[in-house]
């Protein structure tokens, strides 16, 4: 490829970072971790933060810490990655998916304000939000998951009001939004308890892993237990007091985050610059809309970088011709009610959340990381314009 789709943006520190855990005997659970949780916990305010091993596992346990259990519904949205619906499934709960805003992609909070309440009230009100099968009316919300789409927050303030009137729990999944702003706070503490991922395509990676961010101390404690194995505060090695996973984030990995953490601005200033070349090139080339910036962004942490194609586009077409320019790209997103998955599970069908699909449909993400240089980024512009 002439341009690889990401890259992550390491030097020299996050390397001798690295070798320097190896020189010791402590590989898990050491004082790197420690120092990585103490520095998130810094940089975005909250009182704690656990290293986990992904972000799919910081969504299941904070899913968990909500209390959500079977049968229960929980609010989120359909265009977002699968992992932020199947983490309610773990715990045998039901995602109730509500549309999206078609400016964000982030879930539309008139909408998901009026589920809130239809829900909580039961029979006709809540049927015309549950799926075909698979969900009882009888059942209540117990939490809303609110997912940051490509790190840009949702409308919190008219969330949390729609969640406090039914006394529902709210999970962020920022995994897509470290170092985002909404309204001048920082994305991951607009919730109970938020969650970011650390995939080496995102704003900062530890390889693989993740965190989960809190003000509440019950839950962090619980959390922290479950993600050892369910070891609580004065459990022995052998002692379990909860049910417990095996979710957490070693040293390698949080001596990796701790150094690409205190280089976050760095890093989310060249994904900015990189936005800005795109934008401005792209505004040459008809039929491509650039993402944009609502004004309750007070900053926006692009983890990826996706247009929306004009409807008579073919994107099949092309991205196949990008990819023999040596371009690479990606749809981005699949709505989840889509997937085969949901679909034979719930019966959702074509049609159930036309504004998801209609993103679904026509969104494309195009090479993007903190590495870029201004060259690839018009070599990718020249191509897209090439082969509209």
């Amino acid at each position: 490829m002439k341009v690889p789709m990401s890259s992550p943006d390491l030097t020299d520190a996050e390397r001798q970072a690295v070798l320097g855990v190896l020189q010791t005997p402590r590989l898990s659970m050491g004082p790197e971790l420690e120092s990585f949780e103490r520095e998130l916990t810094r940089r975005v305010g909250a009182r704690y933060a656990i290293g986990v091993s992904s972000g799919t596992s910081g969504l299941h346990l904070a899913v968990r810490a909500a209390g959500v259990a079977d049968g229960d519904f929980v609010i989120t949205t359909p265009f977002s990655f699968v992992a932020s619906a199947n983490v309610i499934l773990y715990e045998r709960a039901v995602p109730v998916f509500v549309d999206v805003d078609p400016e964000t992609g982030n879930m539309d909070p008139d909408l998901a304000s009026q589920a809130a309440a239809d829900l909580s009230a039961g029979g006709p009100a809540a049927r015309r939000w549950l799926p075909r099968r698979g969900a009882s009316e009888a059942r209540q919300p117990r939490a809303m998951l609110v997912v940051d789409v490509f790190g840009q927050p949702a409308e919190y303030d008219q969330l949390r009001k729609a969640v406090e009137a039914e006394d529902l729990a709210v999970i962020e999944d920022s995994c897509e939004a470290l170092g985002a702003a909404y309204r001048s706070r920082p994305a991951g503490t607009l919730g109970d308890v938020g969650v970011f991922g650390f995939y080496p395509n995102k704003q900062i990676t530890t390889g693989e892993g993740g965190a989960v961010v809190t003000d509440r101390q019950d839950w962090a404690d619980r959390i922290r237990a479950m993600a050892n194995q369910g070891r609580a505060p004065g459990d022995t090695w052998l002692e379990h007091s909860y049910l417990g996973f095996n979710y957490r984030l070693d040293e390698l990995s949080a001596a990796l985050g701790r150094v690409q953490l205190q280089r976050l601005d760095e890093l989310m200033t060249k994904r900015e610059r990189a936005a800005e070349w795109y934008a401005r090139r792209l505004a040459e080339i008809p039929g491509v809309e650039a993402p944009r910036i609502i004004a309750s962004t007070t900053r926006r942490s692009w983890f990826v970088y996706v247009v929306r194609l004009d409807p008579a586009i073919d994107r099949r077409s092309l991205a196949e011709r990008l990819e023999a320019s040596g371009i690479p790209t990606r749809p981005y997103f699949s709505p989840i009610h889509l997937q085969k998955y949901f679909r034979e599970a719930f019966d959702y069908r074509e049609g159930d959340l036309p504004v998801a699909e209609d993103l679904g449909r026509r969104s494309l993400a195009l090479p993007f990381s903190s590495v870029m240089t201004e060259e690839q980024v018009e070599m990718v512009c020249e191509a897209l314009r090439g082969v509209m």
